[in-house]
């Protein structure tokens, strides 16, 4: 009778055990977004401009100053597709323009 209820929580143990999976993935691709940045000379324009996206979407982006190697600086995400993109300054048109943008790709805006 011990024999039996000690084969009993062995056999009960391993069906335990096979059920656990000990190896789990994932697979995560990049996110379907886009980003702009505003360059120019940030001294021209203290306290960012004011940028519009489908006159939906409204916000202050940082200006930055170009530097051809390494691009450093504020991004901001965007959905992909076509965008009306404008930016003013002191209620000042600086840019407007249609684009389209792709999924991780970013949008430079030179003032």
């Amino acid at each position: 009778m011990i024999l039996k209820n000690i084969l009993f929580a062995i056999v009960v143990g391993l069906a335990f055990l096979a059920s656990c999976t000990g190896v789990k993935t994932s697979s995560i691709g990049l996110e379907n977004e886009a980003f702009i940045q505003v360059i120019g000379n940030p001294d021209n324009f203290s306290g960012g401009v004011d940028v519009n996206i489908d006159d939906k979407v409204f916000f202050k982006a940082e200006v930055v100053a170009p530097n051809q190697e390494t691009p450093k600086g504020k991004v901001y995400a965007i959905s992909t597709g076509s965008h009306v993109i404008s930016v003013s300054y002191n209620n000042k048109l600086l840019y407007q323009k249609n684009i389209f943008i792709s999924n991780q790709e970013t949008k430079r805006i030179e003032l």
